[in-house]
């Protein structure tokens, strides 16, 4: 496949990071792994699957010496992942694959697959996997699932925004990130009839990305990862010991 670029989330969520801490880093993406940074293990698999311009984003002046270090482009985090990637978006154009630096296992096999699998037409695509899958590759693990009438689903860190359309969708995001602590004004934005059907556990994945995808004017997909592990990110202390684990050191 031809190359892409991509980007990079390695911000801030601001004061300490109990996960860098125990990691004994001064940046959860400077942890080390199998003799490498989490970020220098993220970048690795984004050239050997094909990425051509890589740019992360962060302020932090370790991470910030960490990307000269790579050969990758350094960019101003924003305030919050949408507005990073929109910061992203506006210096790399589309299309454009989406990761996240603590995405410590990540694999090129993973990224050629998603891409392969991406249907044809779509602006804006992300990956998840199924719990059953999840749970075969890393038995025990506790991701966050979606709880959905075709099954419960984990996010991927993988999002690929493959038309400057897509940009529509980080507009969207930004609004429902904006009221994420305010459920009766995220219910204005998505509509309560999306709302109940998920808490009623009668909403589909593929229902809740068109709906999603309409609410900002793009043809958005989901892709399912057979690949189990793709959705192991490192989000706490336990995730580091298992990520240590599968990767053996």
């Amino acid at each position: 496949m031809t190359g892409f670029a991509a980007l990079v989330l390695a911000g801030s969520r601001g004061g300490p990071d109990p996960v860098a801490a125990y990691g004994e880093a001064s940046h959860k993406a400077l942890i080390r792994l199998g003799g490498e940074t989490l970020l220098a293990r993220v970048v690795g698999a984004l050239r050997a699957a094909g990425a051509g311009c890589i740019a992360v984003i962060s302020s932090h002046p370790d991470v910030r010496a960490e990307i000269a270090r790579l050969g990758c482009e350094a960019l101003d985090e924003a305030s919050g992942p949408s507005l990073s990637v929109r910061v992203g978006a506006d210096a790399l154009g589309a299309p454009l694959l989406v990761t996240t630096a603590d995405h410590a296992l990540l694999r090129p096999e993973w990224i050629d697959q998603f891409r392969a699998d991406m249907p044809a037409g779509a602006d804006v695509a992300v990956l998840v996997a199924a719990r059953a899958t999840v749970e075969a590759a890393a038995p025990g693990t506790k991701r966050t699932w979606l709880r959905l009438a075709d099954g419960d689903w984990s996010g991927c860190n993988l999002f690929y925004l493959a038309t400057p359309r897509a940009l529509a969708v980080l507009d969207l995001w930004r609004r429902v990130e904006a009221e994420r602590k305010r459920p009766w004004r995220m219910a204005r934005i998505l509509g309560p009839g999306m709302l109940l059907r998920y808490l009623f556990r009668r909403l589909t994945l593929r229902a809740a990305a068109t709906r999603l995808g309409d609410l900002a004017g793009v043809n958005a997909a989901v892709v399912e990862s057979p690949y189990g592990l793709a959705s192991v990110d490192v989000d706490k202390p336990a995730d580091l010991d298992l990520v240590r684990q599968i990767a053996g050191s």
